[in-house]
């Protein structure tokens, strides 16, 4: 069984200015089998905990632990909590000029394993990915996010995740900037995910429209770098109709 223990996080973010603190003491547990929601206010500090999950060098941890299966995931480096089973879907993927998508997903799926799969087994598992998400076989010739529409990078994200199989996927902002076909299509690979069992989700947004096809089973408020209310799928509802101004008038006091 996995878990993913997030225990009195504190975190800064280099400036001009000098660090800024951004995330001031945030504990959340995220069990396998489970989907954690969190929504917040912009600049609230939901980007910022992905991205110290994931190792990101820009974000200092000056407090706080984060653990996976027990193991320090702080001291890791950010290969090392990708093989350990950690999965960042960025909320703007990066372009990578002069790598296709099949060599891409091929290198980061044997330094996951420590070994290449399969050639001809792998052509299929990866055009079965791509068809799955409703792109052709040629996607995989393409070079990685060049050019590529604000759907087909969200879409390609989830073929990374389905095809390397995490233990844990931390989505940030999946849902931005897609159609409502990209938004099924891409939510539908994100419940495929977390159907292989043993599987968790931790999923950044600012809307309840993904949480529609996805079913999250705790919504977490995220409001000044903390949490400031935790909750079933009935708070997204409550937050989609009245908005974060109690949240943000009370942390402002």
């Amino acid at each position: 069984m996995s878990k993913l223990e997030i225990t009195d996080l504190h975190v800064t973010v280099d400036t001009e200015d000098g660090p800024k603190q951004i995330l001031k003491g945030v504990t959340l547990t995220i069990n396998d089998g489970e989907t954690h929601a969190i929504m917040g206010p912009n600049g609230s500090g939901k980007s910022t905990l992905a991205y110290s999950i994931a190792g990101h060098p820009k974000y200092t941890v000056t407090g706080g632990t984060i653990a996976l299966d027990g193991e320090d995931v702080l001291s890791m480096s950010v290969d090392e909590r990708a093989r350990a089973g950690l999965f960042l879907a960025m909320q703007y993927p990066v372009e990578v000029p002069g790598v296709s998508v099949s060599n891409f997903l091929r290198t980061a799926k044997t330094a996951i394993d420590g070994e290449a799969p399969k050639l001809r087994t792998w052509v299929k598992d990866v055009n079965a990915a791509l068809a799955q998400l409703d792109l052709d076989s040629t996607f995989g010739t393409r070079n990685v996010n060049e050019g590529f529409s604000g759907g087909e990078k969200k879409r390609h994200e989830i073929a990374q995740l389905e095809l390397l199989d995490p233990k844990v996927a931390v989505l940030d902002e999946t849902d931005s900037g897609l159609d409502i076909d990209a938004l099924r299509i891409v939510s539908e690979g994100v419940n495929r995910f977390k159907s292989g069992g043993d599987k968790a989700v931790l999923l950044i947004t600012h809307y309840t429209r993904v949480l529609r096809y996805i079913k999250p089973d705790f919504v977490h408020v995220f409001v000044d770098g903390k949490i400031a209310e935790q909750g079933g799928p009935e708070l997204a509802d409550q937050l989609e109709a009245n908005g974060y101004d109690k949240y943000t008038k009370t942390a402002a006091v």
